[in-house]
């Protein structure tokens, strides 16, 4: 192979394309004289210890669709609550939430999906603890009331939070709250039959704060301290006409009007979860 005369002899590329590869141009044409390029491999493996490693990209957590329309209906129009401020996400940091029974039309375990005021779900109720039998009784005949029901409050990541058991009743329901280590909380205490329903807040037999129907249906709640300010409302809210009518699913906006201290916190969580499964209202009604 040729070229120019007038290129001056020396080690040049391999016109051949062999990598990393001098050949000597004698002035006049290529020889069969070649060695490594030095220079070029020393680069090629500076550049391979100095190149940073391939870093994956990270995920980005998923962004809130925006909120959901119908929570907020739900929280504004129906339950009348506006301006409920900016929350932390949490069961025990959010001013409103949402509970909302999952509609069935045979009711064999209780279910609730808990929400803050923009829909997004926070936590959740699930019964625990009931046997095959338990359902079969469920399903033949309507005696929830006198059986024994434990309710299991977890967080947004199904982590339990709180458990609740409701002894069986025959007149008056009690609802005993634990922490997940089987720590007492305290107890929710049903104090009348007849009339508007209240229920009393209590730990280590003093009580701290009271429930208190607004109606003889019992569907809204105020929630009191121990000196009678309300500090918390509960709000049933309508589910709609074909689940009124055939299903069992109820839906209840609770909210708190400031941060509330312990333990009196847990004991109006656990009373906004539960309070359907507390008084098992077995009539059904337009609210």
């Amino acid at each position: 192979m040729t070229t120019h005369s007038n290129t001056p002899a020396g080690w040049y590329p391999d016109p051949h394309g062999a990598s990393q590869t001098l050949r000597y141009w004698d002035g006049a044409q290529w020889t069969q004289h070649t060695h490594q390029d030095q220079q070029a491999a020393g680069q090629a493996q500076a550049q391979a210890v100095q190149a940073p490693p391939v870093q994956q990209v990270p995920q980005m957590p998923q962004q809130s669709a925006g909120p959901d329309p119908r929570v907020q209906r739900q929280v504004q129009q129906q339950a009348g609550v506006t301006g409920g401020g900016t929350g932390g996400g949490t069961l025990f940091s959010e001013p409103v939430l949402v509970v909302n029974q999952k509609a069935k039309l045979i009711e064999l375990t209780n279910e609730y999906k808990v929400m803050d005021q923009n829909g997004n779900q926070v936590g959740s109720v699930t019964q625990v603890g009931q046997s095959a039998f338990r359902k079969i009784v469920r399903f033949l005949w309507s005696i929830d009331q006198f059986m024994k029901i434990r309710l299991e409050i977890r967080d947004a990541h199904g982590q339990p939070v709180m458990l609740l058991t409701r002894p069986g009743k025959i007149f008056k329901s009690r609802v005993i709250v634990e922490r997940p280590d089987g720590s007492p909380v305290g107890e929710i205490v049903q104090q009348n039959m007849i009339g508007k329903i209240n229920f009393a807040m209590m730990v280590n037999g003093q009580q701290v704060g009271a429930i208190k129907a607004e109606n003889w249906r019992a569907w809204n709640f105020a929630i009191v301290d121990h000196t009678g300010n309300e500090v918390a409302r509960i709000t049933k809210t309508w589910e709609g006409l074909a689940k009124t009518m055939f299903t069992t699913a109820d839906n209840y906006v609770l909210q708190i009007h400031y941060q509330l201290p312990e333990p009196l916190l847990s004991l109006v969580l656990a009373t906004a979860l539960t309070v359907d499964t507390a008084l098992k209202q077995d009539a059904r009604g337009f609210g």
